[in-house]
């Protein structure tokens, strides 16, 4: 077992092995109550959780972004309230990004924050959503806009479950471990150069190597910045425009789908406003195109993201910031670049 230690406002670690449910027992010895949260109609391992001391409930929320929503924590809260979660109960969220984000937020709202643990059964919750402490749902106005920081007290990362996942689920998520590698571990770039998916699903070895690579990237970012000041913000690299266009798609593409857009795109503007290599740019393109994922959005749709992109959450008043690269591994913040340069660099990733 590989465990990474993250320093945020508790101490916690992210462990990463093949075996989750002896980690998981032990997190939950003691508790008087546990609720699992989980999405509809699939709970990765329910027949596997052992009887267990503490009085069990379970709770399915839609899958996907939709279950991001006011209706479900409402529906969430209203569902503590009627089992009489207290402070000494533990909520675990058991699935994808969506499934820990929301768990987390119900934690962070109920009774002013209990605890809870994040068991992530997908690489994009794996190595982002459920590691850092950031918590939320979905507005009408865009994506992860209501929020809260709560850490978990723990993280178990089950590699056995990665292999249960579609190859587009699969690809998505490694968008995120590909934007680890720009912004901070070379070493991850140098992994997937010249691989395609149908390797990576084969090589565990390397798969684990990756994940660990990428989770010790955001543990280290978020261990030095928990509430998100410009070091914190490096993790959002790609999603300023990701965010966009997965609100313009009603989040038909997955997350890791828009943000392989959004890194094109942000390498682009990169080039233009910080003298970002081309062949870094090509790079970009090359990496995410090997692991069957898209680098291009309608040319039509450039007005409408540009207004999303407005309420991003690293805008300030009219200004938008993204997050740029000089080069691999050396970010910037990039601060109220021109309309002629945002629709440049757009021009470059559309179809």
């Amino acid at each position: 077992m590989k465990s990474i230690k993250v320093n945020a406002e508790r101490t916690y670690e992210v462990q990463i092995d093949t075996e989750w449910l002896p980690a998981f027992t032990k997190l939950v010895q003691g508790r008087p109550r546990v609720g699992i949260i989980h999405s509809e109609g699939k709970l990765p391992g329910i027949s596997q959780i052992p009887s267990l001391d503490s009085e069990v409930h379970y709770f399915p929320i839609p899958d996907g972004e939709a279950g991001k929503s006011l209706e479900t924590i409402k529906q969430v809260w209203n569902w503590l309230g009627s089992t009489g979660f207290t402070r000494s109960d533990l909520i675990v969220g058991i699935g994808g990004g969506t499934v820990t984000d929301l768990a987390g937020f119900a934690a962070a709202t109920w009774l002013r924050g209990i605890d809870w643990v994040a068991v992530p059964t997908t690489i994009a919750g794996s190595v982002d959503a459920a590691v850092g402490g950031k918590t939320g749902i979905n507005s009408d106005f865009g994506k992860n806009l209501i929020g809260s920081f709560h850490s978990p007290i723990a993280v178990i990362v089950d590699l056995q479950w990665f292999s249960t996942l579609s190859d587009r689920d699969f690809s998505a998520g490694l968008a995120e471990v590909v934007k680890c590698g720009f912004i901070a571990s070379p070493e991850i770039l140098d992994l997937l150069e010249g691989k395609s998916l149908i390797d990576i699903r084969a090589d565990q070895k390397l798969l684990s190597k990756l994940i660990e690579l990428s989770v010790q990237t955001k543990a280290s970012v978020v261990s030095a910045d928990f509430k998100e000041s410009f070091e914190r913000e490096v993790l959002n690299y790609g999603h300023t425009l990701g965010h966009a266009i997965e609100k313009h798609s009603n989040f038909d593409l997955r997350h890791g789908e828009a943000i392989s857009i959004g890194l094109v795109f942000a390498a682009n503007l990169s080039q233009r406003l910080l003298g970002l290599d081309p062949a870094v740019v090509a790079r970009h393109r090359l990496l995410l195109t090997n692991l069957n994922l898209p680098t291009t959005y309608s040319a039509s749709a450039w007005a409408e993201l540009r207004a999303l992109m407005g309420i991003d959450k690293k805008t300030r008043g009219a200004q938008l910031r993204f997050v740029g690269l000089s080069g691999t591994a050396r970010t910037h913040r990039i601060e109220g670049p021109s309309e002629d340069d945002l629709a440049a660099a757009y021009e470059k990733v559309s179809s």
